[in-house]
């Protein structure tokens, strides 16, 4: 007896603990019956989305650039001497007409001298050859002179006139050589280093200039852009498919820095250079601090262009199918999700440029384009609306307390 009651005593816990599993795997399906086995459906993802629009872009060049001098002037002797004196320093900034070299005068203003004189010994023979014909003139119409001798002091006279204009010119030639042995600057800008010091002997032939002188405020970028670039632009303009765009020019210098102020396209050379394919474009920028000197390596960026039919699409709702090619998802019919294909150029910022593929009034999903599948309902809200958290109901949180308990 006391085994029998003993087996029952140690029975019961093992009973107990059967029925509570029991319990439990009831209230576990009664919560799947209840859910109605929705944890193995998906739910539909909500997705926010963009209303496109055409709009016009500036198509963006860059293209690589060097600067150069506004104006540039090389010093030159225009007689022969020995510099007597130097009139600037070098580096700094010259006016135009300002004296920069003197070169000995004393044989030019001798000569000048001498031209005076012979200018003047000229005019005394011309005053007498004149008298002398004016003398001969009513001589010889009553026949008191021979009509020969009248002819002869008549063109004596205008022969020591024409005398006078040769001696006045070669006075004028003397004084010009004078007053070039004073070197003038040709332009205002900044003056390089002196070739020459003072006693050097200069000619007005020789082959090195004394100085070289060059306008830096404004200044000039010569840009390269190659031959088959700039056929295709023409044909886009030609066709219609772009309008030119307003010449603004930025730039981007050798250390990586953008350069303050806006430059202006001038003009492009109507030639390809044959040895590097490419046509030149000047720009003409402002450079009043001289940050811009004459041979400096830059980056130039102007629009050319304008696409008139293109779409700014943030660059997040870019993806690419399987081949690599850029595709975006839009909110097709019954709110289904279709992959489009589209042609990207570049970027504008936080955006591609779209040039094929949409059409103005497209629903292009921005926001949770990672849950997004081909062909899958989404749920489409305007891009940038606030989340919605739906609480739950009062069936399934009274499940839940009762798993709880």
């Amino acid at each position: 007896m006391h085994s029998i009651a003993g087996r029952q005593g140690s029975a019961r816990p093992l009973i107990a603990a059967s029925l509570a599993l029991l319990a439990l795997a009831g209230c576990s399906a009664k919560d799947d019956s209840a859910t109605g086995g929705r944890r193995g459906q998906q739910a539909t993802p909500e997705v926010g989305y963009i209303v496109v629009q055409s709009t016009s872009v500036p198509l963006i060049t860059e293209l690589a650039g060097r600067t150069s001098a506004f104006q540039t002037a090389e010093v030159r002797p225009q007689v022969s001497g020995i510099i007597r004196r130097r009139f600037f320093t070098e580096g700094s900034y010259v006016k135009k007409g300002q004296p920069l070299y003197q070169i000995d005068p004393s044989l030019y203003r001798a000569a000048a001298n001498q031209a005076s004189a012979n200018l003047a010994s000229a005019q005394a023979q011309a005053d007498a050859a004149r008298i002398k014909a004016n003398r001969y003139r009513p001589l010889a119409a009553e026949q008191a002179v021979a009509a020969q001798d009248y002819t002869d002091a008549a063109a004596a006279a205008r022969q020591a006139g024409a005398s006078v204009d040769q001696n006045r010119a070669a006075l004028e030639t003397a004084k010009i050589n004078l007053k070039f042995t004073t070197v003038p600057s040709p332009i205002s800008g900044k003056i390089g280093r002196s070739l020459f010091t003072e006693g050097a002997l200069v000619t007005n032939s020789q082959t090195d200039p004394l100085a070289t002188i060059q306008a830096l405020d404004p200044m000039y970028v010569d840009i390269q852009q190659s031959s088959t670039e700039l056929l295709s632009l023409r044909r886009a303009l030609a066709n219609g498919g772009a309008t030119p765009a307003s010449a603004a020019v930025r730039l981007n210098l050798e250390d990586g820095s953008d350069y303050a102020f806006t430059g202006t396209v001038e003009f492009a050379e109507a030639m390809v250079d044959t040895a590097t394919g490419t046509v030149t474009l000047r720009a003409r920028f402002p450079n009043p601090q001289g940050l811009l000197l004459p041979g400096m390596f830059v980056r130039a960026n102007f629009a050319q262009v304008t696409d008139p039919n293109a779409f700014l699409i943030p660059q997040v709702a870019v993806t690419r199918d399987a081949k690599g090619n850029p595709q975006v998802y839009v909110v097709g019919a019954d709110n289904k999700a279709v992959a489009r294909p589209v042609t990207t150029t570049r970027t504008v910022g936080a955006n591609w440029v779209v040039t094929a593929g949409l059409k103005p009034g497209d629903k292009v999903v921005t926001e949770g384009v990672g849950k997004v599948k081909p062909g899958q309902p989404v749920k489409p809200v305007a891009a940038g609306s606030p989340q919605r958290i739906v609480p739950p109901k009062k069936d399934q949180a009274g499940a839940r307390s009762g798993k709880a308990g």
